[in-house]
């Protein structure tokens, strides 16, 4: 056997090793989450579920109201992804093919905004919706990806100045015009770039607690993030930890698998988003 190979497979059993080291945390809610429970607070502890009910899933979707907080997050989740894409595709278009007046200079700003905290903005954000009249809806989570985001922007512009000034000089040529060269042209080319984008957005959003926890007040508007926290006042899931295990393995494995899925263009994304600066 070569060297090469050698350490290929060295570097693969390295890499397994990790990854299952990784994943053990969620492995084992997961193994709670489908326990009787009796089984849950076993001691010394099942770590294959013998015999494995799904009961916990059924409470957690049915009794505690968790299916109505999947579709509130997924809801939620799509609009803030299309609502992301489309403006920071838009932004980031304008700023790596057009020339004009404080272009850097709005750049520049634009950028440091990443390094401000949110805790920052936070209360004077909560007054603005509030004195709008949208508490207590989905808009506050949802409109603000409709005007751009400051680490799309930067992604979609190193993205499109990476590519040669000539596909957008010909297409003008041939009588297209800006739009239509975005969106028929540079964004179809730009897919590891709004893979990464889609990846991000979609793991802060579901993820994203502060904002249904400051905005939202009732229940049946709450996203999952919400619905967990609501679990610790839950009788049922006080008298069953697996309950809760269940609640948190839902909230879980849409993001586990999208990155899954997408980790090949996730690291296109970032590869191709640094070619040009």
């Amino acid at each position: 056997m070569k060297t090469d190979d050698m350490k290929r497979i060295f570097y693969y059993i390295v890499l397994t090793l990790g990854a299952f080291i990784m994943l053990i945390p969620f492995l084992w809610v997961l193994s709670n989450s489908l326990k009787t429970v009796d089984n849950v607070m076993k001691i010394p502890p099942q770590y294959i579920p013998n015999p494995i009910t799904l009961g916990n899933f059924k409470i957690v979707l049915n009794e505690l109201s968790f299916l109505k907080y999947l579709g509130n997050s997924f809801f939620v989740v799509v609009f803030n992804l299309v609502g992301t894409v489309l403006s920071s595709a838009l932004v980031g278009f304008g700023f790596a093919k057009f020339d004009f007046v404080g272009k850097k200079i709005l750049f520049t700003l634009m950028l440091a905004t990443l390094m401000m905290p949110a805790q920052v903005t936070m209360i004077p954000t909560y007054f603005i919706w509030s004195k709008a009249g949208m508490l207590d809806t989905f808009l506050p989570l949802i409109l603000p990806a409709f005007l751009g985001q400051a680490t799309g922007i930067f992604l979609f512009n190193q993205n499109y100045r990476s590519m040669p000034d000539v596909l957008y000089e010909s297409a003008l040529i041939d009588g297209c015009n800006p739009l239509r060269i975005l969106f028929q042209i540079y964004m179809p080319l730009s897919k590891p770039t709004m893979m990464t984008l889609i990846v991000l957005t979609f793991i802060g959003a579901w993820n994203n607690t502060m904002g249904p926890l400051l905005y939202l007040q009732s229940r049946e508007k709450y996203t999952l993030t919400m619905g967990l926290l609501t679990l610790d006042q839950s009788p049922i899931a006080a008298a069953n930890v697996g309950v809760k295990m269940a609640g948190s393995v839902i909230t879980m494995a849409p993001v586990i698998i999208v990155f899954l899925f997408s980790q090949k263009y996730f690291v296109q994304g970032d590869i191709s988003s640094g070619v040009k600066g």
